[in-house]
């Protein structure tokens, strides 16, 4: 689990599934990285960036909401309770489909939409969180009756 994401769960909160970026979504940076090796040391930071991209994205699903963390120096997160969010897209491209990656669009009420680009498996991560959902709404409905 991230530093992040285990560092902004409340109580009684708890880790459900957890996201991956993918190696394949960072094929660009890799490539020019390889071909631009030789210009000064160029392709070192292409592979820099790729690296830091790789290990500094977090993402869960959690019993209570969806987290994502992007950015190593500069952070950028995005929190939505599991009862705000109205849907979760996944778009891949033709390279996404064959090696299963994409990105999700988290969309929330009252909340603008979030992507969340580069994403390993991207309908494990949409049928976890519709399976995490439908048990969270189960089981208040069942504290309520």
């Amino acid at each position: 689990m991230g530093r992040y994401v285990e560092s902004a769960l409340t109580k009684g909160e708890k880790v459900i599934y957890e996201g991956k970026t993918s190696i394949w979504s960072l094929l660009p940076l890799i490539l020019l990285g390889l071909l631009t090796l030789g210009i000064f040391g160029l392709g070192l930071l292409f592979w820099a960036a790729a690296a830091i991209r790789y290990f500094s994205t977090e993402l869960a699903i959690t019993n209570k909401r969806v987290i994502a963390k992007f950015g190593f120096i500069s952070r950028t997160t995005i929190e939505i309770n599991m009862q705000k969010i109205e849907s979760i897209q996944v778009n891949q491209g033709i390279l996404g489909r064959i090696f299963n990656f994409g990105s999700i669009v988290v969309s929330g009420a009252g909340n603008p939409q979030a992507p969340v680009p580069g994403i390993s498996s991207p309908l494990n991560f949409r049928r976890e969180f519709l399976n995490t959902q439908e048990q969270e709404l189960s089981a208040n409905s069942a504290a309520v009756a």
